[in-house]
């Protein structure tokens, strides 16, 4: 099963995440099939891939409640609402 998952990046003190699909059996910073975005909370920046994130979650892929609270605020669910309908 693949999930979107934050895996941690930066420096010490400085933690940058990218948003990636990743197997669930691997570790937090182990090999990801594909990154599709980054995430910096101290700036409040998000970047998103969005057809890859569309891609995986047709596909089957769950985001972790972390990650799917990050698309909510980028209101990535109501662009996704709007091209289905």
């Amino acid at each position: 099963m693949v999930k979107l998952r934050l895996k941690r990046c930066g420096r010490k003190q400085r933690a940058i995440y990218r948003i990636v699909a990743i197997d669930v059996r691997s570790r937090r910073d182990g090999r990801d099939l594909r990154k599709v975005g980054f995430y910096d909370p101290i700036k409040n920046q998000t970047c998103l891939n969005v057809p890859a994130i569309l891609y995986f979650l047709e596909k089957g892929a769950q985001p972790t409640r972390t990650v799917y609270d990050i698309l909510r605020k980028a209101e990535f669910f109501k662009d996704k609402e709007r091209t289905l309908s």
